[in-house]
């Protein structure tokens, strides 16, 4: 049960940078670097959650079923 609440958090975060990176995109209008940094936040929790999928499918902390 924790490693979905962690894996909710941590989409929600997702969600937040990609945000937070449209809005930076809009206000600077492009000539800003802040976007960039909020896309690259996205990216690296991203590739981090995908990670933390594996190995706790590895660990048996996770099962998958069938719809």
């Amino acid at each position: 049960m924790l490693i979905k609440a962690i894996v909710a958090i941590i989409l929600l975060l997702i969600l937040a940078s990609l945000g937070s990176g449209l809005v930076f995109m809009i206000r600077d209008q492009g000539h800003g670097s802040r976007a960039v940094k909020a896309l690259t936040v996205r990216i690296a929790l991203s590739v981090g959650l995908f990670l933390l999928l594996l190995l706790a499918y590895a660990a048996g902390l996770i099962n998958p079923h069938g719809l």
